[in-house]
């Protein structure tokens, strides 16, 4: 089963007495262990298309459906539900708030989950093991750099264990090193976790790695490109490029 599916998906909004049409009849699919770019120039839908993803927006047209469910036909709490136990989000900036430690910063959503003190911060260590930051639990954001810092906002995004992440150009804020380093990290949680990943990006160091591009442009899917597969040594395999217009 597709872990999110668009069918014909278009999203209008009124920006006074203009109507802006961000996506226009799109389809797409989100299979579990995928790890999709999604790419286009500024306004071209790409941040609308992660908002409905995440169930924080919904369509003006077509139907869009996650873990086999149509949203438009879930109440509030059954999305709030939704929302809190399937996806795990990374935003650009971090969002870290600045007098919590990072463990704290970590455990944050699980106050959601009516989890005790102690499995909270039991979670909240796992997810920092997961990230190689477990020796940084006590350190406050202004202790971290950059790169750690992101981190500790994939660790937040985990501690869940949803069954997608969605990062809003995650590797924006960082120099070349903690990018690669980040790209890295997403990777292994990606093979080793199975954790499904989809983000917007327009940063190549990030493209390069990704199994699937999804190119957006006025609205539209245009281009879904699927990397070359490679082997456990980086060499290609037998499997070629393949190029679909949508």
């Amino acid at each position: 089963m597709n872990l999110v599916e668009f069918a014909s998906v278009t999203k209008r909004y009124q920006l006074g007495d203009v109507e802006v049409v961000a996506l226009n009849g799109v389809d797409f699919q989100i299979q579990p262990g995928d790890f999709v770019a999604i790419t286009g120039p500024s306004g071209s839908g790409k941040t609308t298309m992660l908002n409905l993803i995440g169930c924080l927006d919904a369509p003006s047209a077509g139907e869009l459906r996650v873990m086999g469910k149509t949203i438009e036909a879930l109440g509030e709490q059954a999305l709030d539900q939704l929302r809190s136990r399937t996806f795990g989000m990374i935003f650009q900036n971090f969002n870290l708030i600045p007098v919590l430690t990072a463990e704290e910063n970590v455990a944050l959503p699980l106050h959601l989950h009516n989890l005790s003190r102690q499995d909270m911060r039991q979670r909240a260590t796992e997810a920092l093991r997961a990230v190689d930051l477990e020796r940084f639990a006590t350190f406050r954001p202004d202790q971290l750099s950059g790169g750690q810092r992101q981190r500790v906002a994939i660790a937040r995004a985990l501690v869940t264990r949803p069954q997608l992440i969605l990062a809003d150009e995650p590797t924006a804020s960082l120099d070349t090193a903690n990018a690669l380093s980040l790209v890295e990290l997403m990777k292994r949680l990606n093979s080793e976790q199975g954790v499904t990943f989809v983000f917007s990006t327009h940063d190549d160091r990030l493209l390069r790695h990704v199994s699937r591009i999804v190119e957006l442009r006025d609205g539209k899917l245009t281009v879904t490109h699927e990397q070359t597969k490679r082997t456990e040594h980086g060499s290609p395999s037998s499997q070629t490029n393949r190029y679909e217009v949508m």
